[in-house]
C-alpha cells in the first residue's frame, strides 16, 4: 500500500459532522452561542469564588479549577470546529492535530481525577465534618489539585507518543470534528491493535479508579444521611452533594458511551453526537448546574453585585 506523503501533503482534513451548508451554519450558530455561555459562564465562576472570600473553601478550590479546565478544553475543540464550520477549508496541520490530541486528553483526564478528589471532599464534608477544615487543608487540596494535572499529562504523553510513531497511508481524511484517537487510528495503515489496547486500558483505568473513588465516598455519604433524623438536615446534606453528582453522572456516561466498548458497536453518528456532548456541551453546563443548585454562589453573586454598585454610588 502507497503511504499517504506527509511531506507533500503535511495536513490531515476533518470532516466534520456534516456536509449540508444549511445544517453547518445552524451548528455553527448554536456552537458559538453554546461556546459563549461556556466562556462567560466558566469565567464568571472563577471570578465570583477569587471575589468572594466566604467561598475560599476547598469545595470552591475545585470548583474554580474545573471552571478552569472545562474552559480549556472546550478551547481546544470549539474555535477550530466552529471556523471549519463556517469556512470551507477544513485542514488542520499534522502538527495542530497533535498538539489538539494532547490537550484535550490532557484536560479530559485533568478532569476526570478533579471529580474524585471533589467527591472525597464531599465524602469529608458530610461523613467527618469536625475533622475537615484539618484534613482537607491546603496542602492536601493541592497535592489533589496536582494530581489531577499529572493523570492528564501522562495520559495524553502516552497516548501522543504511541500515535505519532504511526505512518498514515490510507488517507489524510479523519470522519470526525476534531482530532481524536479512534478516528486517528482509522487511517492508519499500521496495525494499531496494540495501540487499541493500550488505550482502552489508559482509559478504562483512569475512569474506573476516579469512578470506584466517587462510588465509594457516595456509599459512605448515603449511609451518613440516612442516619440523619431531620428532614432539614438530610436535605441540606443532598443539596451538597447533588450538582457534584450530576456533573460527574453526565461527564462519565458520555465518555464510558464513546470509549468503553466494543470495537464492534463503534457507530459514527452516535459516537460524534456523544463526543459533541462531553467536548463542547459539558463544559457549558457544568456552571450552570454548579451555580443554578447552589445557594452560597447566587449569595456571592449578589454581594459582589451590591458591592459594586455601593462603589459607583
Amino acid at each position: 500500500m502507497k503511504a499517504w506523503n506527509n511531506t507533500k501533503n503535511p495536513d490531515f482534513i476533518l470532516m466534520g459532522l456534516t456536509d449540508y451548508r444549511e445544517i453547518q451554519l445552524a451548528l455553527s450558530s448554536l456552537f458559538l452561542l453554546i461556546y459563549l455561555i461556556t466562556v462567560l459562564g466558566n469565567l464568571g465562576m472563577i471570578m465570583i469564588i477569587y471575589l468572594d472570600h466566604q467561598l475560599h473553601t476547598p469545595m470552591y478550590f475545585f470548583l474554580t479549577h474545573l471552571s478552569f479546565i472545562d474552559l480549556s478544553y472546550s478551547s481546544v475543540i470549539t474555535p477550530k470546529t466552529l471556523a471549519n464550520l463556517l469556512t470551507s477549508t477544513k485542514n488542520i496541520s499534522f502538527v495542530g492535530c497533535f498538539t489538539q490530541l494532547y490537550f484535550f486528553v490532557l484536560f479530559a483526564g485533568a478532569e476526570i481525577f478533579l471529580l474524585s478528589a471533589m467527591g472525597y471532599d464531599r465524602y469529608v464534608a458530610i461523613c467527618n465534618p469536625l475533622q475537615y477544615p484539618v484534613i482537607m487543608s491546603s496542602r492536601l487540596c493541592w497535592t489533589l489539585l496536582a494530581g489531577s494535572y499529572m493523570t492528564g499529562i501522562l495520559d495524553s504523553s502516552v497516548n501522543v507518543i504511541c500515535m505519532s510513531g504511526l505512518t498514515f497511508c490510507k488517507s489524510n481524511i479523519i470522519h470526525h470534528f476534531f482530532c481524536d484517537t479512534s478516528p486517528m487510528l482509522a487511517v492508519s495503515c499500521n496495525d494499531t491493535y496494540g495501540i487499541e489496547v493500550m488505550v482502552f486500558v489508559l482509559a478504562g483505568s483512569t475512569l474506573m479508579m476516579s469512578l470506584i473513588t466517587i462510588t465509594m465516598s457516595y456509599v459512605s455519604i448515603l449511609s451518613t444521611i440516612l442516619k440523619i433524623k431531620s428532614t432539614s438536615g438530610k436535605q441540606k446534606a443532598f443539596s451538597t452533594c447533588a450538582s457534584h453528582l450530576l456533573g460527574v453522572t453526565i461527564f462519565y456516561g458520555t465518555l464510558i458511551f464513546t470509549y468503553l466498548k466494543p470495537k464492534k458497536s463503534y457507530s459514527l453518528g452516535k459516537d460524534q453526537v456523544a463526543s459533541v456532548f462531553y467536548t463542547i456541551v459539558i463544559p457549558m453546563l457544568n456552571p450552570l448546574i454548579y451555580s443554578l443548585r447552589n445557594k452560597q454562589v447566587k449569595n456571592a453573586f449578589f454581594r459582589i453585585m451590591q458591592k459594586s454598585s455601593g462603589s459607583r454610588q
